[in-house]
């Protein structure tokens, strides 16, 4: 009796999925990035290469043009695109995220609508944060009227990624009636709307990303772009805009200190001091900085994977996915340090040379963004040690003094 192997469950072959993405990224990505960075380029040839071959879709189910993939293929992605071209991943991971917002939370047209032509190119993102509220994204103090049956929207956003780029945002505010200012709710916001104004982002590092502030005047919104119902934003927050959203958030960061890495091993093996006709690598102290950066990017490594994989196994369950949103937070804050401490590694080892313009400065001003990026890795030790210690984490407004 011969004994055949069921192919049909055997789910996606991460390291093909690995490969496929690598190819873009050493074809398309990578040869842009120091022009992305230097010129403050919106990457949108990146992501269109991603498009073509579907990854701009990868959690999109089959059945609206998506690869209908799972979180690992999506964090394999982030972090292939970021050891590319950390600005090109951060666009990416804001777009994936947002369109998969649609994906839980849209109905049928709604999906129908925005989801459909992402696999020609339409590029969305997360438009949430508000000056008044700093760090603390899912606060807004914004808030929505009404005129008729649309909604219009007023608020001035600080940071939103593809600022004046995207083709749609998704977009947090208060709408009439709300109570708190963490009594929100969601919209898909199209892009062409009249009373859209991007500002400038001029940035240290991740200067292609267009992460810059975009201000909202009397926009009107048609009531079936609401996202959910009103007030629902706790939870698309919770279990819809976090997990995707860490998960990628920190795989960007392991790929940056991936490249990092490869540049500095590279760069050491090859430059020779003819003083004493020895490499770099054959300094004793050069090599253990490297091995110290290897081992915590191989800390992080399987941790990826097993959140992502957890991610997944939740959403099967219909489970809330913000029962993961501390170990992702964890996993945040270890991949934006691993991240620095890779790139400073990197100027070290290469001396003069790294000081120079080129890919060592360029991932060590990048990386330092991933400290400040919400939540900022002070926000995140806060909310570790509170739940360490038994207390509530209180990232919501329940009323009182």
């Amino acid at each position: 009796m011969s004994t055949q192997v069921n192919q049909v469950n055997a789910g996606p072959d991460y390291e093909s999925l690995r490969a496929e993405i690598r190819q873009i990224v050493e074809a398309v990505i990578k040869p842009r990035a120091e022009i992305t960075d230097r010129e403050g380029l919106f990457p949108r040839e990146n992501l269109e290469a991603l498009a073509e071959a579907g990854w701009n879709g990868v959690l999109i189910p089959e059945r609206y043009g998506g690869r209908g993939l799972d979180h690992v293929a999506f964090a394999i992605a982030a972090e292939e695109v970021a050891k590319g071209c950390p600005s090109t991943s951060l666009v990416y991971v804001m777009h994936v995220g947002a369109v998969q917002t649609i994906a839980l939370y849209g109905n049928e047209d709604q999906k129908e609508r925005w989801l459909k032509p992402v696999r020609g190119g339409s590029i969305g993102t997360y438009s949430t944060s508000e000056k008044a509220s700093g760090g603390h994204w899912w606060f807004n103090f914004s808030e929505a009227s009404r005129d008729g049956e649309d909604y219009i929207l007023n608020a001035e956003k600080s940071f939103t990624t593809s600022s004046g780029q995207a083709d749609f945002y998704v977009f947090q505010t208060r709408t009439p009636g709300a109570q708190t200012p963490t009594d929100v709710s969601f919209f898909i916001v199209d892009g062409t709307l009249p009373g859209i104004k991007p500002g400038v982002w001029e940035a240290l590092g991740v200067r292609g990303n267009h992460s810059g502030p975009i201000t909202y005047e009397d926009v009107r919104v048609a009531p079936q772009d609401k996202l959910g119902t009103e007030g629902q934003g706790r939870e698309i927050l919770e279990s819809g805009v976090s997990p995707v959203y860490l998960i990628g958030l920190g795989s960007t960061w392991l790929g940056v200190a991936e490249a990092a890495l490869e540049a500095s091993v590279a760069y050491v093996k090859n430059m020779v001091h003819r003083d004493f006709n020895k490499r770099l690598a054959d300094y004793q102290i050069i090599r253990q900085q490297l091995a110290e950066v290897q081992v915590l990017i191989s800390s992080l490594k399987p941790w990826q994977i097993s959140l992502a994989k957890q991610l997944d196994e939740l959403q099967a369950q219909g489970r809330p996915q913000v029962e993961l949103l501390l170990p992702l937070v964890e996993f945040k804050v270890h991949a934006a340090e691993v991240a620095n401490k890779a790139t400073k590694a990197a100027l070290d080892v290469t001396g003069g040379y790294g000081y120079k313009k080129g890919i060592f400065e360029r991932l060590f001003r990048d990386a330092r963004a991933g400290i400040a990026m919400g939540p900022s890795n002070n926000i995140a030790r806060e909310w570790i040690g509170k739940g360490l210690v038994g207390l509530p984490l209180e990232l919501w407004y329940e009323g009182g003094e």
